[in-house]
């Protein structure tokens, strides 16, 4: 294993010079401030950062290739489809958004998606009220090609039971369920 390579590269001031570690394999230069976190210092870039942990957000996934993603005290959750189910469809052309304060119970139509090669109704994971839509697929339905799992979002709901979601598979067990 190549051995890592440290020197100085000073910086266009004289005074502000930084160590940057070089990377044999890759020719990648990385500060020394990256390689080396645990470094005493007043530098900013020496603090601990923020970190969103597994436990912190919740995303389920169902066997129709919807997901959940539920909020920290589990009382609502966002709803849409799957990487998997977008890029199944095609180029989105046209969402069906459920209409505000629909009761739905889970495996309940709640709108639809269409593409250039077909159409798919979408199903809620649970049983809840629809609290909010994305509005914002009506004018742009593309937006769930380009993030179906983030701003592609399509509903959020107010979840009625959350022992409902413990029978959802996860992210590891979703991927088997794909392949």
């Amino acid at each position: 294993m190549a051995a890592i390579v440290r020197r100085q590269v000073a910086s266009k001031t004289p005074s502000l010079s930084r160590a940057v570690t070089l990377f044999p394999r890759t020719g990648v230069r990385t500060p020394a401030w990256r390689s080396q976190p645990n470094k005493t210092s007043p530098s900013r870039f020496n603090r601990r950062g923020f970190r969103t942990s597994p436990a912190s957000y919740q995303k389920k996934y169902t066997k129709d290739h919807e997901w959940i993603e539920l909020s920290d005290d589990k009382t609502q959750g966002t709803i849409g489809i799957t990487h998997y189910a977008a890029s199944a469809l095609g180029d989105v052309v046209y969402v069906e958004l459920p209409t505000l304060d629909l009761q739905v119970s889970a495996g309940d139509g709640i709108g639809a998606v269409e593409s250039v090669k077909s159409a798919s109704d979408i199903m809620t994971p649970v049983t809840g009220k629809i609290i909010a839509t994305n509005e914002k697929l009506e004018e742009k339905p593309s937006t769930i090609n380009q993030g179906p799992e983030g701003e592609g979002w399509i509903a959020r709901i107010e979840i009625e039971d959350a022992k409902e979601v413990e029978s959802l598979m996860d992210l590891d067990a979703y991927r088997k369920h794909t392949e």
